[in-house]
Formats: C-alpha cells, sequence, structure tokens
C-alpha cells in the first residue's frame, strides 16, 4: 500500500525568530513543486519562532509543528504548551516523546501517551518517537525497548485515531553522532514497528506511516526512503541548512 511520504524539521533549541523565517522563506520558494506530489514537508522550530513561521508560510503547502504538548489545557505547568495555544498559531503537527525529551527531561510512556490524547483531541497530527539507546542496542533489546514504548505511548489508542499518528523510529545511538543504521537495520525495526501496530489495530497498520529519525542527510535519504516500510524522515541537523533539508526533500520526490 502507497502511503504518503512526510519529511519533517525538528529545529530543537536552534533559531531566532528571524533566522527561521529567513530559512523558511528560503525554502518555500523551492518546494511549491511538492503540492503536485505525494509529499509531506514539516518543519518544527522552537516555540518562540512558530508564530514568525507560521505567518510566513500561510498558504503553502509547508505545515508547521511544535516540538512538544502538554495534555492539560491550561494550568501551573511551567515551560509547557497547550493544545489550544498551538492550534491558534495554527500548528498542524506535534512531536511527542522524542528521546532528548525522554533523556533530559525524564518523558515516560505515560506521559507520551497522554500528550497523544491532547493532540489528537486538538486535531493535530502528532509524531510520536520511539527508539533505543546504543546499550539498548549491544544487549540485543531494541524489540523489547521499542515495544514496550509502543505498548505504552498508544495505550488505548483506537484504530480510527491511529490512522492520524505518525510514528518515528529514532535509533538514539544515530541522532546528533553521524552515525546512521543500515537501510537494513532501519528497515527491521520499521517493519517490526508496523506488525505491533497491526496486533493492536489490524489492517490500519498498513495506513500508518513510520518516519525514520537518525542523522538522515543528503547522502542517506535516497537510500534510507526507498525501503518499503520507511515512510520518511524525522531529520534533525540537516534540517537546519536550506540545501541540505531540500536535498532530502528531493531524494523524497524522486
Amino acid at each position: 500500500m502507497a502511503r504518503r511520504i512526510c519529511i519533517a524539521g525538528n529545529w530543537k533549541m536552534n533559531k531566532t525568530r528571524e533566522e527561521a523565517v529567513a530559512l523558511v522563506s528560503e525554502l518555500k520558494e523551492k518546494v511549491g513543486h511538492i503540492q503536485a506530489t505525494d509529499t509531506d514537508v514539516v518543519v518544527c522550530p522552537p516555540f518562540t519562532a512558530l508564530w514568525g513561521v507560521s505567518e510566513a508560510l500561510a498558504g503553502t503547502a509547508i505545515g508547521v509543528g511544535a516540538q512538544n504538548i502538554h495534555w492539560e489545557e491550561s494550568g501551573a505547568f511551567t515551560g509547557e504548551i497547550s493544545a489550544d495555544m498551538l492550534t491558534e498559531i495554527p500548528v498542524q503537527y506535534a512531536i511527542i516523546g522524542h528521546s532528548e525529551r525522554r533523556q533530559y527531561f525524564n518523558e515516560s510512556d505515560d506521559t507520551v501517551n497522554k500528550r497523544l490524547n491532547a493532540a489528537l483531541k486538538a486535531g493535530l497530527t502528532p509524531i510520536v518517537c520511539v527508539g533505543e539507546t546504543l546499550e539498548q542496542r549491544e544487549s540485543g533489546d531494541t524489540e523489547t525497548v521499542v515495544d514496550r514504548q509502543l505498548s505504552g505511548g498508544l495505550a488505548g489508542i483506537s484504530a480510527k485515531q491511529m490512522e492520524s499518528v505518525i510514528l518515528a523510529y529514532e535509533p538514539v545511538w544515530a541522532i546528533g553522532t553521524g552515525r546512521t543504521a543500515t537501510p537494513q537495520q532501519a528497515q527491521e525495526v520499521h517493519a517490526f514497528i508496523r506488525r505491533k501496530v497491526a496486533d493492536s489495530v489490524g489492517d490500519v497498520s498498513q495506513r500508518v506511516r513510520i518516519l525514520y529519525g537518525g542523522s538522515v542527510k543528503p547522502g542517506n535519504a535516497s537510500e534510507l526512503l526507498a525501503q518499503p516500510d520507511l515512510d520518511g524522515a524525522l531529520v534533525g541537523g540537516a534540517s537546519l541548512k536550506a540545501d541540505d533539508f531540500l536535498g532530502i526533500i528531493e531524494a523524497a520526490t524522486a
């Protein structure tokens, strides 16, 4: 089954508002043709740049995503952001459970699940991240870790809801390290993820998009995206430079 490719750029804690607007202004000049293809392009700037980026991309085919979302509508949650705040901008996507959120800010499978439900309730498209550390991979625990993250993060999500969810496999050992899973390694885990989703929601799993995130660059994008269960990429560092990000988009649309 053909699934629509998604190339999403996670800018992390980079770019001022001015720098962010300059970057997307360059992108939108060069990717207008994507409207006629089967590829979604998304940029996820820091919160301070969301308004400016959204305004700059209004009327284009490039979507805007947040890097996090809280499960409550409002309250005493210093440093967090709610669905209403995001949809007002407007934002269409939200990254949930990124490995850096898990590693540095104690994100758990339970909070991933809560954030996921908040995003779905608000009509946002969640990009839910899973993945193992180098130690876990070398111990042969990749599938155990990913299974646990899927089971907890997607707990209670119906088949209908799952159609609106994007998953992203991020081998933590390949994020920002310059190391990349081989196409075969990536395909093996993506296929495993699809099988686990099928166990929960059946045939809907064939429509769920699973992105790869882990040092994706223009030079390796084509080979990675050629794998049958890789439906796009969640791009980190390479999304901060227009030429690099465009190179990955071109690999997806070739």
